[in-house]
């Protein structure tokens, strides 16, 4: 069975929001981080315009085959289709250490 990360970054005070749309769609959990991007200064350069630098990661580890609709849940909640709402990736994972009590990992 292959692990697959999915890795959202979305506005700051969109992550609860998102996170409960994925686990509708079949996520079991997720972390929340919070960070900051480092474009703010580049971009205010050319274009004059503020852009909040205070974003959440959301880290959700699924299978494989789970991962699609919780990827498509993510998107939609995010409207990370539009312009400047975040980025999402995926990655697979070799090794999960730590997630005992998840029978279905």
């Amino acid at each position: 069975m292959q692990i697959i990360a999915v890795i959202a970054v979305v506005v700051r005070g969109q992550a609860d929001h998102v996170v409960e749309e994925a686990k509708k769609a079949g996520a079991l959990g997720a972390t929340i981080l919070f960070g900051r991007g480092t474009g703010e200064k580049e971009f205010r350069k050319f274009f004059d315009l503020h852009i909040e630098s205070s974003k959440e990661v959301i880290f959700i580890l699924t299978e494989e085959e789970k991962s699609g609709p919780i990827v498509r849940a993510l998107i939609e909640a995010g409207r990370l289709n539009d312009p400047g709402t975040g980025i999402l990736f995926t990655m697979p994972v070799i090794d999960v250490i730590g997630l005992h009590h998840r029978k279905t990992m």
